[in-house]
């Protein structure tokens, strides 16, 4: 029911009266507003909290085309909450991202997994600029995020950190850490990143500092205590086994075990074989060693074993080889000879497992040229992501 107002009084209240684009009469005289419009649901007849658990086991490389479906679907395959619910569902899928030198810039790139095309050749497609590398920067993977951890710039360590968000595929500079660093050690274990030496121990800072960790929940670095017989400058290899950083220097190496927050030498062994980059598959840690040979390092042994089965498909030599854990499997990446002025990256997947005598055994499952790049380029890194 309308109530009519003197003229004076209806044109100093029009400025307060509803119009009927956002308001219905509820037939009692009063007016209440229009409910909002409910978007429509991702799958008729389901629930969104049932359809978002369908859409993420969808694997990754099929997102393309449900992006195709609606602006509901475009909307959920760019959220953090489908890979949230990838990552609760245990429906991650994990992939290889490899940086490469090329002149005096650094390149990102992502390696196609083609799980629909198998004969089809795995390309990698290139992702955004880092804005800036350093030299001698170290690297860790927590969660969906790659981290490029310190390096120097013009000779002076930097402490500054660029973390890759590759749900997203965009660069975010990070929390900077307490002291600069170049070639130092870094590894992640229960959710927090360890990093550690790459710094002179020159002042009360730096050697305090030694040692750092990350944690993400709430954005800082804080020191890690460590032991002054512990504080060598460069370190040229990490890993993690077992939720114990390893970290190798020019002569020997530590092992810290973040439970205890106790530090310890490396075993001899270990010492005299890690040479270089190097990847744990299944509690042994592989690398690729000087005589050509890849080689795993078995803990509860303490003694390095041949991975056997792999010799005829690889060539003797392989230059600038890098390896990375990805889905279980080795993927070993290494530079081979272009035509003329031009460089072939080459990666080969291995399958790798201890055969009934304890010894290691392999069998590449595929192997080819992935990329091309110009002459005098380098292998800088590779790392497996989990999406």
């Amino acid at each position: 029911m309308h109530f009519l107002l003197p003229a004076t009084s209806r044109s100093s209240r029009r400025s307060e009266e509803p119009t009927m684009s956002d308001e219905i009469s509820t037939g009692a005289g009063k007016r209440a507003a229009h409910p909002p419009l409910q978007p429509p649901p991702l799958i008729p007849d389901l629930p969104d909290d049932v359809a978002l658990q369908c859409i993420a086991r969808v694997p990754r490389s099929l997102h393309p085309y449900l992006s195709l479906v609606s602006k509901s679907w475009r909307s959920t395959v760019k959220s953090s909450l489908l890979y949230a619910t990838r990552s609760q569902l245990n429906c991650t899928e994990q992939f290889l991202y490899l940086n490469v030198r090329v002149n005096s810039s650094f390149r990102w790139y992502l390696l196609d997994q083609n799980p629909t095309n198998p004969n089809k050749p795995r390309t990698p497609s290139l992702l955004p600029s880092i804005p800036s590398q350093p030299i001698g920067s170290a690297f860790a993977v927590l969660g969906s995020k790659i981290y490029v951890i310190g390096g120097a710039i013009n000779e002076n360590p930097s402490n500054c950190v660029w973390i890759f968000d590759c749900r997203f595929n965009r660069w975010e500079l990070g929390p900077p850490m307490r002291v600069g660093r170049e070639f130092a050690a870094a590894g992640t274990v229960n959710g927090k990143i360890y990093v550690m030496g790459g710094c002179l121990v020159d002042n009360w800072s730096r050697s305090m500092n030694w040692a750092e960790v990350f944690d993400p929940v709430t954005g800082t670095w804080s020191a890690v205590p460590s032991q002054i017989e512990f504080k060598d400058k460069w370190m040229h290899a990490s890993a993690v086994m077992n939720d114990r950083i390893y970290a190798m220097a020019d002569r020997g190496g530590v092992v810290y075990d973040s439970a205890t927050g106790k530090w310890s030498d490396v075993s001899p062994q270990l010492d005299m074989g890690w040479r270089g980059r190097a990847a744990v598959v299944d509690g042994v840690l592989y690398c690729y060693d000087y005589l050509g040979r890849i080689r795993g390092y078995d803990a509860e042994e303490d003694r390095w074993k041949e991975l056997k089965g792999v010799g005829k498909g690889l060539p003797k030599f392989m230059c600038g080889a890098t390896i990375a854990n990805v889905s279980g499997r080795l993927f070993v990446v290494w530079e081979g000879k272009g035509i003329a002025k031009e460089m072939e990256i080459i990666c080969a997947e291995i399958e790798v497992w201890k055969d009934g005598c304890g010894g290691l055994s392999g069998s590449i499952v595929w192997s080819d040229v992935i990329l091309v790049v110009p002459n005098r380029s380098s292998i800088v890194h590779c790392a497996a992501v989990g999406l």
